[in-house]
């Protein structure tokens, strides 16, 4: 019996042999976008959400939140910005990567 990857939004995700690559939406990546960590750092959650919601559209079989940078409270802004994306289905339909160096955002 293979094993398979299997992750969930609201909707599954399995990693089968006919898949080549995953698509991973970077773009929520306070890090690695410099739009989305101006939109934390303002507190725009609307546009921010946004910015997800782009990514599902346009393929992102998941999407990779991280709120690691200096000058946001890291875990407040990713619990406020998950609790928001949960109640957008049609973002929460593909699984969410927790992308953070600090236990303590990961376990928020």
């Amino acid at each position: 019996m293979t094993r398979l990857l299997r992750l969930s939004g609201l909707e599954p995700f399995v990693l089968t042999p006919d898949i080549p690559f995953v698509n991973i939406g970077e773009r929520t990546n306070v890090t690695g976008s410099a739009r989305f960590r101006k939109l934390i750092v303002n507190r725009d959650y609307a546009a921010a959400l946004e910015v997800a919601r782009d990514q599902v559209e346009n393929g992102a079989q998941i999407i990779d939140v991280n709120m690691d940078e200096g000058l946001i409270d890291s875990k407040a802004a990713m619990v406020e910005f998950l609790n928001l994306v949960a109640s957008e289905p049609d973002i929460a339909r593909v699984p969410v990567m927790i992308d953070s160096s600090k236990w303590e955002v990961i376990e928020a």
